[in-house]
């Protein structure tokens, strides 16, 4: 199976949270594929703290990056068009959205209210 992981949980990794990141190698250990998108991975290097970039890149290097193109995009306007204005939608997590949509994987996120579409599969973390 193919799990895309938000980039909250990424950050409780990065930060150490034992719990978040346990459950993740878990996936790992049992073979599934880790992905992640590139505005993931933007939002993480715009955070990164000093002491970091090393880490950061070797998380990165183990997981697959789901590339973002004209169907990703046309999905993640159709999401902005549906949940804009009633949920507060942003283009970055239409786009997280879309890439799960499109790649039919599994969005492990700690913010299930970002993403309030019914046709994506959510993994729910325990902390």
């Amino acid at each position: 199976m193919r799990y895309l992981i938000d980039s909250d949980v990424l950050i409780q990794v990065l930060r150490n949270d034992v719990q978040i990141a346990e459950q993740i190698k878990a996936l790992r250990r049992a073979d599934h594929a880790l992905c992640f998108s590139p505005i993931t991975k933007a939002e993480i290097y715009h955070g990164l703290r000093t002491g970091e970039e090393e880490r950061t890149a070797q998380l990165f290097a183990e997981m697959e990056c789901l590339a973002i193109d004209e169907r990703v995009g046309q999905k993640a306007g159709e999401y902005l068009n549906q949940f804009r204005k009633s949920h507060g939608l942003e283009l970055a997590d239409a786009l997280i959205a879309a890439s799960a949509y499109h790649f039919q994987a599994v969005l492990i996120t700690l913010n299930g209210r970002h993403y309030p579409m019914s046709d994506i599969t959510f993994h729910d973390l325990t902390r």
